[in-house]
């Protein structure tokens, strides 16, 4: 069986009933987790609270919250009411986001960034398992012994972190209980996991028990050209408009032509112009498109890369045919 996951939110478009009805089917057809996510749109907890109450299997994880924009306190208790909503399936899905967002959205200094996700899982991990808050770090001191007033169903709340660098994903290793990689070609899939794994075993601890999302999309569709690509045009945006760590991260993969092209191109024809720059190949690098079979082959190559929970897409209306789709998907 593989792990597969979707992400949802609803749109203006369609509203909550059909956000229900998507979270219902896949509840019924072997998805493994839902994630909600957010930026400068919905929130992640609302989604979340709808998905609690209105499903009865699905993991419920957060794709991504970041680690500037609310107190670590206040995370602990989003997270601890649906813990207790929706019965023990929450996922903790944590970035640290990038300055362009927490300075230039929520309007919070950005810095500091690998210690305060460090500071932030330990005290989560503190409050979720409904310990006193004795806590002393570099960034806070929190002495007053406050505990977390809910009926948590468990003791530990598992933490997935969204990271990129060398650094951060060893400390991801050393504190998570799984890792979202971003934007991550398919060239360096086995290179960035097999330093995750090692990582987590210069930690001491035991790989096999530690999920890796897959960083790139699979989407089933009849239609695979159109998806590439928005692929192209994700990487664009992700390169040019969301701050230096993701150019960095591309340079560090050994796509520096690319990357900067890519800026250049933003600059000088914007969106359209930043697409133009990826290459059309490298869209295959970064996703994957086709039938319900196709993506199920390319998934046992990512599980050969070290993945174990596969993040997709269907793009089928008839709720009957998701279904049927996301169980062949599942295997």
């Amino acid at each position: 069986m593989r792990r597969i996951s979707i992400g949802l939110s609803w749109s203006s478009k369609d509203g909550v009933p059909d956000f229900v009805e998507q979270a219902k089917v896949a509840d019924d057809s072997g998805v493994w987790a839902i994630f909600t996510g957010e930026n400068w749109r919905r929130d992640a907890f609302t989604p979340a609270t709808v998905l609690a109450y209105e499903t009865n299997n699905v993991q419920i994880g957060t794709s991504i919250v970041n680690v500037h924009s609310r107190a670590a306190g206040a995370l602990a208790m989003h997270f601890g009411t649906l813990e207790e909503l929706s019965g023990g399936r929450m996922i903790i899905g944590l970035g640290t986001s990038s300055a362009n967002v927490t300075e230039g959205f929520a309007g919070v200094p950005y810095g500091r960034a690998l210690r305060r996700m460090r500071e932030y899982v330990e005290i989560l991990n503190m409050l979720l398992a409904s310990q006193p808050l004795q806590y002393q770090g570099e960034l806070f001191e929190l002495t007053r012994g406050f505990r977390l007033d809910i009926p948590l169903p468990r003791d530990h709340t598992p933490i997935y972190i969204a990271s990129m660098t060398p650094r951060s994903v060893k400390q991801t290793a050393e504190i998570a209980d799984g890792w979202m990689p971003i934007e991550l070609p398919k060239s360096s899939w086995k290179a960035q996991t097999d330093a995750f794994y090692n990582a987590a075993k210069a930690a001491g601890r035991d790989p096999s028990t530690l999920t890796i999302r897959t960083a790139t999309p699979i989407i089933v569709t009849d239609d695979p050209e159109p998806e590439y690509e928005r692929i192209r045009g994700t990487v664009a945006f992700y390169i040019a408009r969301m701050g230096d760590s993701y150019y960095r991260n591309f340079v560090r993969m050994g796509h520096q032509e690319m990357a900067d092209a890519v800026r250049a191109g933003w600059a000088e024809g914007s969106s359209a112009g930043g697409t133009a720059a990826v290459p059309a190949d490298f869209a295959r690098e970064m996703g994957f498109a086709g039938s319900a079979e196709a993506c199920a082959e390319h998934m046992d190559e990512m599980t050969e890369a070290g993945f174990n929970l596969f993040s997709v897409s269907v793009k089928e209306p008839d709720a009957k045919k998701r279904a049927s789709i996301f169980r062949t998907l599942a295997g």
